[in-house]
């Protein structure tokens, strides 16, 4: 048996999350694989913490982000910098991506061009609007067209594979692997996270909130109706605490501080780290977002979500009760918030098994791989 070189390429905080326990599970067998971490630092700072959370390192760092450059910059910069700094330079075997950002769709078309297969974890997710979520849909649909292999977190999501005439033997159900990220999180670092809060003097208890909210398309006018009824909810229920981790964009995080940084029970931060947000999430009476990871994480810990866009490519939650879509709707984000925080936490409590998987996802896929790629 040849070891095979398996090139992960990632370089967003969620990508490191759901990829590294896929990594670690690789790294079990290095007779049979040589694993290379390249990270294109979409986020430069957040994927970098995050892998020193799983204890891993980057084998390739592209420093791909300049301020302020378009969609068509990004994509010209990591495509050039994959194709000078590692294709050229490593005999790969296979590449590996997650989900639906632009470094995914880059690392499958660089590796299509070479001709290497692609595996894609993640696959399937659709909202069908090319719009919501932007640009990631045609991203993550893209990136399904040249996959070898497709992870599906769920049956819906093959699914959608199957009705775009994606080959039946090209697809495997293995939930998704953001599930095996949290069963990885120990008790002690849970205590660690635990500590960061009782040191900022930050509540976390019954009455906290989690709010997030930075995707491309609720910018503009979108977050101002956001901020309005996140204000109304500040006011009206004092005796909480409103936990936001900031994304740094200048159009999200101006805005926010202008609007919300005059209230003692309002927490603004700088984006958290895995644990720390995780902690949060465990604790939180309700959550507000407009992140796909939320979604996916928050049903392991029964707390009740209330998506903030108007599609989503995880239904699945919907289906199954555990969030809700209200979009940047002021009337329906004030009116569902009410509906949880004028109850008491416990019998908020959502009852409804994670619909995202149970936390052997990892195994799964490496196992795939073993019987395709020898």
């Amino acid at each position: 048996m040849n070891k095979k070189n398996i090139l992960f390429v990632f370089g967003t905080r969620p990508e490191v999350i759901k990829l590294a326990p896929v990594i670690l599970e690789l790294k079990k067998y290095p007779d049979r694989y040589n694993v290379i971490i390249c990270n294109t630092e979409q986020q430069k700072e957040l994927s970098n913490q995050t892998l020193g959370y799983f204890n891993l390192k980057a084998d390739i760092n592209l420093d791909c982000m300049r301020p302020n450059q378009s969609l068509s910059e990004i994509q010209s910069r990591i495509l050039t910098a994959l194709e000078n700094e590692v294709f050229s330079k490593y005999d790969i075997d296979a590449v590996i991506v997650q989900g639906d950002t632009m470094t995914v769709l880059c690392g499958a078309l660089v590796g299509f061009y070479h001709k290497v297969p692609i595996y894609h974890v993640e696959a399937g997710l659709r909202s069908y609007d090319i719009y919501e979520p932007f640009p990631e849909e045609v991203m993550r649909q893209m990136t399904s067209r040249v996959a070898e292999l497709n992870f599906a977190p769920t049956d819906k999501n093959k699914k959608a594979l199957l009705d775009e005439r994606i080959d039946n033997s090209k697809i495997f159900v293995t939930g998704n692997t953001v599930i095996d990220a949290l069963f990885c999180l120990s008790d002690e670092t849970m205590d660690k996270a635990r500590d960061f809060y009782v040191e900022k003097n930050i509540p976390i208890n019954d009455r906290t909130v989690l709010i997030t909210v930075h995707r491309r398309e609720n910018h503009g006018e979108r977050i101002d109706r956001i901020l309005d009824a996140i204000e109304y909810l500040v006011k009206k229920y004092a005796d909480h605490s409103f936990i936001l981790p900031v994304h740094p964009n200048p159009n999200v995080k101006d805005k926010v501080y202008a609007r919300l940084e005059k209230y003692s029970n309002v927490h603004l931060m700088e984006p958290l780290d895995y644990p720390n947000l995780v902690f949060v999430m465990k604790h939180a009476k309700l959550i507000l977002t407009d992140s796909g990871g939320i979604q996916e994480e928050a049903p392991s810990f029964g707390c009740p979500t209330l998506v903030m866009r108007y599609e989503t490519e995880r239904q699945e939650g919907i289906d199954a009760g555990v969030s809700v879509l209200v979009g940047a709707d002021y009337d329906k984000i004030v009116s569902l918030s009410s509906d949880v925080l004028d109850k008491d936490f416990a019998s908020t409590r959502l009852k409804a098994q994670n619909p995202y998987g149970t936390g052997d996802s990892a195994k799964k896929i490496e196992k795939i791989i073993m019987d395709n790629i020898f």
